[in-house]
């Protein structure tokens, strides 16, 4: 038999290419959430496609892709990794007039929360929530990010877009604070079911939240949320959009999905946008990973940044 050449979609044979007969065949069903679903071997960013085609695609659309070469993440930073080493795709939504659209953006924090409590099924592997929409595992007693989710309006929809990392090796990790379900020992990296278990499971979670006219509260998806996020009960930055920052303890997630710090003055401040870094006590005040995709052990102590 002749080996695959480098260029061969198979040239990986750890990570083969998704079967995208058989997740139609499991997911498009009559009654589903899921209307139409496709797989592309390689594209700029799912989400910009999918925004691209909103009007021609009913809800439910989903688009996954292989590789992406231009895959965003909030504050227009890059998501990449090699081919077939995760998921990456995009999904298309419309809320409808029966949800506010003030509650729309707890769109994002839903699909962290579908997300997270599938590969917890799946995989075998404890997925965390960073606010707003981190996906953290633990790798070597350090967390790290694993995956993130984007969300962004067009017209009467939502696209929202989750990159998950999944077979990323430790020499392939873009940044050290990366990393991947293989790294946190999954136990399954195949593809094809997390990606079935992740959409069942944030159709589940986003009809529960539609029926209940999108209230986080009466959908239990604010409990939920909190339940699994780790920024809560530890001291944080918020670096916020023009500049400006906030530091804190993370006590709760509102109503609107905004971050409530409990500040130093006694004041709680909602923070409802903005970059949020973990971070540690210094020298004596505990111990633990600190940065953006990470969290360090609370103390009294005043915190410094890893």
């Amino acid at each position: 038999m002749t080996p695959p050449s480098a260029g061969s979609r198979w040239s990986d044979l750890d990570r083969p290419p998704l079967n995208v007969t058989a997740l139609r065949r499991g997911l498009l069903r009559p009654g589903s959430l899921w209307t139409s679903l496709d797989v592309v071997a390689r594209t700029g960013s799912t989400n910009t496609d999918l925004v691209g085609a909103a009007g021609s695609k009913a809800e439910g659309a989903v688009l996954v892709a292989e590789e992406q070469s231009s895959g965003r993440g909030r504050l227009d930073r890059t998501w990449s990794a090699p081919a077939r080493s995760g998921l990456f795709f995009s999904v298309l939504l419309r809320p409808g007039a029966g949800v506010p659209v003030e509650r729309w953006g707890w769109l994002p924090l839903l699909a962290g929360v579908a997300t997270a409590s599938a590969l917890s099924r799946a995989a075998g592997v404890d997925t965390a929530l960073k606010w707003p929409n981190d996906l953290l595992v633990t790798v070597e007693e350090e967390e790290r990010k694993a995956g993130g989710i984007l969300a962004e309006r067009t017209g009467d929809a939502v696209v929202v877009g989750i990159g998950l990392n999944v077979s990323l090796r430790a020499d392939e990790l873009p940044v050290p604070t990366a990393g991947s379900l293989a790294l946190a020992g999954a136990q399954v990296l195949d593809r094809d079911p997390l990606l079935r278990a992740v959409l069942r499971s944030l159709e589940e979670w986003y009809g529960l939240w539609r029926d209940a006219a999108g209230d986080p509260a009466q959908s239990r998806l604010q409990e939920a949320y909190a339940a699994g996020c780790a920024t809560l009960g530890r001291n944080v930055r918020a670096e916020l959009p023009g500049g400006g920052e906030l530091v804190g303890e993370a006590v709760a997630v509102d109503g609107d999905g905004r971050l409530v710090l409990a500040t130093a003055d006694g004041v709680q401040r909602p923070v409802g946008a903005g970059d949020i870094v973990h971070v540690r006590p210094v020298a004596g005040g505990g111990g633990g990973a600190g940065g953006r995709s990470g969290g360090g052990a609370d103390g009294p102590s005043a915190p410094s940044e890893e």
